[in-house]
């Protein structure tokens, strides 16, 4: 037993050191510069500045720190919900049988692997205030005929910050349930079909709970990559207009590439850290029950 144990772990051992250089390395550089007061980008001069807890009592008694960790929740939650529900309509439907169902699940996995600056531009020339396809489709179909900037104004930034997001990540909930799905027996639909249930019903009692565990483990992992997403937030908004969707991920980056505060910037990715464990924490239960 002592000789297989051994022998597993060192299988393990090249992935645990990747992780260690990868992940473990930078977090702890990360909470080391969050230590470190002063402003510069040169990270070999830190050992000649002031040590302690300034950045996190300057960052926390910060109202717009809480403004940001506030977006970034409103993000986290408007991106990930309607891309989960999207995606399990889309897998549902790719679960029947129709022509071209192969061809279409091709294409509804192309949002997922573009690029998020790629997915950016299309969607800032298709809300563009002047020509954009959405405003002309609205101006057409009579409900507005004002030319909306949905990236320039502070009311409807976020919202045009949101599809984008959504457009991009449903796709992997897709991918995800409907894996889930071909694992469910045909036969536990034909019982339920014998008992009398209506689809809603064989949704509830067979399907839910057959995909259950897969849509959780994708919920977070989805939840945990919107907390930190940047790119098509700062290709469209950079953050703006006013802080409107200024999330941690650009608050930081502002703060170190714009005012050269790294230690501030540090420390407000300790806390999107801590967030991100929040988030598995709340998680932990659940998924314990479905796999462990």
């Amino acid at each position: 037993m002592d000789n297989d144990r051994g022998f597993a772990l060192a299988l393990l051992a090249p992935a645990l050191i990747c992780v260690l250089g990868l992940v473990g390395w930078p977090m702890v550089q990360i909470v080391t510069f969050s230590l470190v007061e002063g402003k510069g980008l040169n990270v070999l001069e830190t050992a000649g500045r002031i040590w302690g807890l300034g950045n996190y009592v300057s960052v926390l008694t910060d109202s717009e720190t809480w403004e940001s960790v506030l977006t970034t929740l409103l993000y986290v939650v408007g991106s990930v919900a309607p891309a989960f529900v999207l995606g399990m309509l889309v897998a549902l439907l790719l679960n029947q049988q129709f022509p071209l169902r192969r061809a279409l699940r091709c294409l509804a996995l192309l949002p997922w692997a573009a690029p998020g600056v790629l997915v950016s531009i299309i969607f800032l020339w298709l809300f563009d205030p002047s020509y954009g396809v959405v405003n002309y489709l609205l101006r057409v179909t009579g409900i507005s005929n004002a030319d909306i900037g949905w990236f320039t104004n502070e009311d409807t930034a976020l919202i045009a910050v949101l599809i984008p997001s959504i457009w991009k990540s449903f796709p992997f909930f897709a991918l995800t349930i409907l894996g889930a799905l071909q694992t469910i027996p045909e036969d536990l639909y034909e019982a339920a079909d014998i008992d009398g249930a209506n689809k809603l019903q064989s949704f509830f009692h067979v399907t839910w709970p057959g995909v259950r565990g897969p849509a959780i483990l994708a919920i977070v992992l989805n939840s945990l990559w919107a907390l930190r997403e940047f790119d098509i937030i700062f290709a469209t908004t950079g953050g703006g207009p006013f802080r409107a969707t200024e999330t941690l991920g650009i608050r930081a980056y502002t703060e170190a590439f714009s005012f050269f505060e790294l230690g501030r910037a540090s420390t407000l990715g300790v806390l999107t850290i801590a967030m991100a464990l929040f988030f598995v924490l709340i998680a932990r239960r659940p998924l314990q029950k479905e796999f462990f």
